[in-house]
């Protein structure tokens, strides 16, 4: 299992999957969150909120939830919601262990405009 929480503690999370690899999004807010995200089936994490919780924000086709800590502001993850149709969501390792990031690779994806992964 892996986990990673907030700046505060109130947002934590607890993954059973461990990810291929780590993605580094260019598009207009993952590059102004700096995040680094795990991609995962929604079943195997586990969102942990305690006192306020987590503030949403969702943009352009309303496809995602990005959650940040109502406390500190850290992003912990993004939600999906059409999960009908994508029964994937992410979390920001930026909230993991440094020893736990090295240990992954980390690609780089183009989601500011080809949408593909650019190694």
């Amino acid at each position: 299992m892996i986990q990673g929480h907030c700046h505060c503690g109130a947002v934590s999370f607890e993954i059973t999957e461990t990810p291929q690899w780590l993605t580094r999004c260019n598009c207009s807010i993952c590059r102004r969150l700096g995040a680094l995200w795990a991609h995962l089936d929604i079943d195997k994490v586990e969102i942990i909120r305690r006192g306020a919780g987590t503030r949403a924000y969702s943009y352009g086709d309303k496809g995602l939830a990005f959650h940040s800590c109502q406390t500190c502001g850290c992003t912990t993850h993004w939600e999906n919601l059409k999960p009908e149709e994508y029964s994937h969501m992410a979390v920001n390792f930026t909230m993991c262990d440094p020893d736990v990031v090295a240990s992954f690779r980390v690609r780089n994806f183009d989601g500011a405009d080809s949408w593909a992964y650019l190694d």
